[in-house]
């Protein structure tokens, strides 16, 4: 299974994704795309396959992957304060892969029905969510 992480900023929540996805699924090939070198790198420490970034790279990676994990942001153009340009939106929203975007309250998107849910309870389903899937 070719998973795609994709993150900004920091890339701490990327990190966490990818540390969760390789100690739950020892077969799945991770690939972790960051908007940023920051992002990228955190991904690359928490233990990614494959690591690249840019906006090209998301457009490349989301072709291929069966499964694209990531805050909800990377589906919305101009989020994330601006990293996620109108094409990785596209990219992510039009590849075929399965999403499961996280459903984080920031930069004014707001989800409505979500409520404190801690991101470690978050991250515990994404994990629930690809095991259904394989």
């Amino acid at each position: 299974m070719n998973v795609l992480v994709i993150d900004g900023q920091g890339g701490k929540l990327g990190r966490e994704i990818v540390e969760k996805i390789k100690s739950n699924f020892a077969d799945a090939e991770v690939t972790a795309v960051g908007t940023n070198t920051l992002a990228t790198v955190a991904m690359q420490k928490g233990g990614a396959d494959n690591i690249a970034t840019g906006e090209n790279a998301v457009v490349v990676c989301a072709k291929t992957a069966d499964v694209i994990v990531g805050p909800i942001g990377v589906a919305i153009a101009n989020s994330l304060f601006g990293e996620i340009t109108p094409k990785m939106a596209e990219a992510v929203g039009s590849s075929s892969a399965t999403k499961i975007l996280i459903p984080l309250n920031k930069c004014k998107t707001l989800i409505a029905g979500v409520g404190n849910v801690s991101v470690s309870t978050m991250l515990d389903d994404v994990i629930a969510t690809i095991a259904k899937i394989k």
